[in-house]
């Protein structure tokens, strides 16, 4: 008889200990998507919470700067890209026409049209060796964006979710806070299980703080290498384009 009821005992403390652990993770839930609810519509949250967290408000507003100004500098690179290639093609044809055209003609307009028209076929070759060098820069800004930039948004997408669980805590804990008394040990214990739960959330919310803001300022600087050494690749193949073309000028415009 013994052995059954302690049996017995065993079997109710057990499925006792199971329903609570089920309604403490209703709870966690609930406040969990009440803190969802309060990001979304945009209500107004403690600014002691609030305020803690300026430095990495101020890091995501970085982060979202890089990440915007690296698209829309993909989006024209790939727009001046199309439009050199036109002007190059363009440039190509006439300069085709005229070299033919000159040929055929004996006169002095006939040997301006071929010079002219070596000159913008030259012109048109330039344009395709620009094209070139852009295209890299194209393609290592965009590696740039879908491996470093990606990287850090994952990081921040689990920060925010850390974040939310770290404020919902702190919700649930304003609300048992509000209803408790010291003599009850039965609040007493919900309130001990409650601030370990905030405790636990923090710390993992700190955590991925850091990373965030240190990812942020790695990415900063990786930008900035990344551009000077790009545009400085740009910039001579530029300078060379320009360059050459002077002296084809010079060279084709002396009769």
């Amino acid at each position: 008889v013994s052995d059954h009821k302690q049996k017995h005992h065993d079997t109710h403390g057990k499925y006792r200990s199971e329903d609570q652990s089920v309604v403490s993770r209703m709870q966690k839930k609930y406040w969990k998507t009440k803190q969802v609810l309060i990001k979304v519509t945009g209500k107004k949250e403690d600014e002691h919470v609030v305020a803690s967290d300026a430095e990495l408000d101020a890091k995501l507003e970085v982060f979202h700067s890089i990440q915007t100004s690296c698209i829309d500098l993909l989006k024209t690179i790939e727009k001046y890209q199309q439009r050199l290639n036109v002007m190059s093609e363009n440039e190509n044809e006439l300069g085709l026409l005229l070299k033919v055209q000159g040929v055929q003609d004996a006169t002095e307009a006939g040997k301006m049209m071929e010079a002219t028209g070596k000159i913008l076929c030259s012109s048109a070759q330039q344009r395709v060796a620009l094209c070139t060098t852009l295209s890299r820069f194209g393609q290592e800004l965009a590696t740039f964006s879908h491996k470093a930039v990606s990287d850090t948004l994952l990081t921040i997408d689990r920060m925010e979710q850390a974040r939310i669980e770290y404020r919902g805590a702190l919700l649930w804990m304003k609300d048992v806070s509000q209803e408790l008394d010291p003599d009850t040990c039965k609040q007493m214990e919900k309130f001990r299980k409650v601030q370990m739960q905030v405790k636990n959330t923090k710390a993992q919310f700190d955590k991925l703080k850091m990373d965030v803001c240190q990812k942020v300022d790695l990415l900063g600087a990786s930008r900035c290498n990344m551009l000077s050494h790009s545009l400085a690749i740009y910039q001579v193949s530029m300078l060379t384009s320009q360059n050459a073309l002077y002296w084809i000028f010079e060279g084709n415009l002396t009769f």
